[in-house]
C-alpha cells in the first residue's frame, strides 16, 4: 500500500531554500498594446516559484499617469478573468461597436430636444417643472 506523501516542514523549507538559488524572471514577456498606447507585461507562472496566478502588469504612455483609460478586454486579461489577451481584431471590433453605439446615442438625444451627454452639470439633467431641482427650494 502506498502512503501518502509526507508533510516535513524541514521538507518543505529545504525544498524552498533549493529553490532560492535558481534564476528567476524578472522582466516580463510583452503581451500586446492598446489603442490608448498601454503596454502590457506578463511573468508566466513556473514551477519554481510558489505562485498559483502569472503577474500581469501594464505600463501607460505617460509613466506617472496609472488613473489612465483601458479597454474592459485587457483589464479582464490583467485581473485573471480571462487567460489569453485580446487580439487587435477583437480590440478593433469592440472599439467600432462602442463608437456606433455612442454616435446613434447622440442622434436620439438630437431628435428628442434633450441636451447631450457630454454636457456637464445640472444642465444636462432633464428639467421637470413639477419637481425641485435643488431640495428645500421652493417651487416657481
Amino acid at each position: 500500500m502506498a502512503q501518502p506523501p509526507s508533510r516535513s516542514i524541514l521538507k518543505m523549507i529545504f525544498t524552498n531554500f533549493i529553490n532560492s538559488f535558481k534564476p528567476r524572471q524578472w522582466r516580463g514577456n510583452y503581451m500586446g498594446t492598446d489603442y490608448f498606447g498601454n503596454k502590457y507585461f506578463e511573468i508566466p507562472v513556473n514551477s519554481v516559484s510558489a505562485r498559483t496566478r502569472p503577474s500581469r502588469w501594464f505600463e501607460p504612455p505617460e509613466k506617472e499617469n496609472f488613473q489612465q483609460e483601458m479597454p474592459a478586454e485587457w483589464e479582464a486579461w490583467l485581473r485573471g478573468r480571462r487567460k489569453v489577451p485580446p487580439t487587435e481584431e477583437e480590440l478593433a471590433k469592440n472599439l467600432a461597436l462602442m463608437q456606433s453605439k455612442k454616435k446613434k446615442a447622440l442622434e436620439i438625444d438630437a431628435k428628442g430636444n434633450l441636451p447631450s451627454p457630454v454636457e456637464k452639470g445640472m444642465e444636462s439633467f432633464p428639467h421637470r417643472p413639477e419637481y425641485e431641482r435643488v431640495p428645500g427650494e421652493k417651487l416657481k
